[in-house]
């Protein structure tokens, strides 16, 4: 009898040990590096651990497989038959024939350990898992990576022919869960937290980032006759007057044509000699535009104009006709609202 309640007690500490490998499991796979990384960048030994558990998670999760394989194996062995005898000494009060006896005893001892395997040693560690991942891994890492350590021999040998096996199927095994998301991926993370309450988009930053990543040069470029522009030979009397009237800082020059050919910004003429004031701005302080096809997205155009350092580019189209004018000012504006030049008229 005594083994028996022995069976009772291997049944509980088994099935804790289960629970613990199935908790580490679902936590090393659920926790979110970047609640992670700023702990273990405070020096806090446990988020390191935890961080080198989640970047080894092919190891973690063979040490969890073997380790609730082992437990499985030992609760239906060991546990199961104690139970077993144990309910035959009541049964057999009942009178019933010896067989009976044994089938009945059988049958409930396994739904028994059946249901306190399934719940207890399975599904309450997953479900603690899931709702504070962070919290399961910075507990439960330490332990698992000294067992693994402890098994490494045997988890890499079993873990060498599990990738092979994945290798022959042209699978290429990765040894660190994935952390990083797609634009599609981050849209859905924030739609999906927006709706549940715990991000607020209230200013549509947000919602403009993702809008601005789907924009093209020629979603945004303004034409050429909707511009206040002045002639390629104009002076910086004619820009302090386009200053005055419409209180802009940049005005695009254009030819006969009407084809921009660069750009002025009225700081660049603020120096300049009185004798000067007629004359053409001289062609150094003409600023160049860069030329932008229509169809390129507008963060890529935004690399290149940050790249040439320019606020103005021409865009042009397949034929390498310019259909308008792209402003860096109003590239910004796609993505944190209107922005106002500085001296531009209210």
């Amino acid at each position: 009898m005594s083994g028996d309640w022995a069976g009772i007690a291997w049944l509980v500490v088994l099935l804790i040990g289960n629970g613990f490998f199935v908790a580490a499991e679902f936590a090393v796979i659920s926790a979110r590096r970047s609640q992670i990384e700023p702990l273990a960048e405070k020096g806090k030994r446990s988020a390191r651990t935890a961080l080198w558990a989640m970047e080894h998670a092919t190891l973690m999760l063979a040490t969890c497989q073997l380790g609730i394989t082992v437990c499985s194996l030992l609760i239906l062995n060991v546990s199961e038959p104690a139970i077993h005898h144990l309910l035959e000494v009541p049964l057999e009060l009942l009178s019933l024939p010896e067989a009976a006896v044994s089938t009945i005893s059988f049958i409930i001892a396994l739904l028994v350990v059946s249901y306190l395997h399934v719940v207890i040693g399975e599904m309450v560690p997953k479900n603690i898992s899931f709702s504070v991942p962070d919290r399961a891994v910075l507990l439960l890492a330490t332990p698992l990576v000294w067992i693994a350590t402890v098994l490494r021999p045997i988890i890499a040998a079993l873990n060498g022919i599990a990738n092979g096996v994945l290798r022959l199927a042209r699978i290429q095994p990765v040894d660190e869960a994935a952390s990083t998301f797609t634009l599609e991926e981050v849209q859905t993370i924030v739609d999906r937290s927006t709706r549940e309450g715990v991000l607020s988009d209230t200013s549509g930053a947000l919602t403009m980032a993702f809008e601005f990543t789907e924009k093209k040069v020629s979603d945004v470029a303004l034409p050429v006759s909707t511009l206040v522009t002045l002639p390629e030979d104009a002076t910086p009397a004619d820009l302090e007057r386009a200053v005055s009237q419409h209180g802009f800082s940049r005005y695009v020059l254009v030819d006969a044509q009407k084809e921009p050919v660069g750009y002025l910004h009225l700081k660049d003429v603020l120096e300049l000699d009185d004798d000067e004031y007629d004359l053409p701005v001289p062609s150094k302080f003409v600023r160049q535009l860069v030329s932008i096809y229509q169809g390129t997205e507008l963060e890529d155009a935004l690399a290149t104009m940050r790249r040439a350092g320019v606020h103005l580019a021409r865009a042009f189209d397949e034929t390498g006709a310019t259909t308008g004018v792209l402003f860096l000012e109003d590239i910004i504006e796609e993505l944190v609202g209107e922005v106002r030049d500085a001296t531009r008229r209210i």
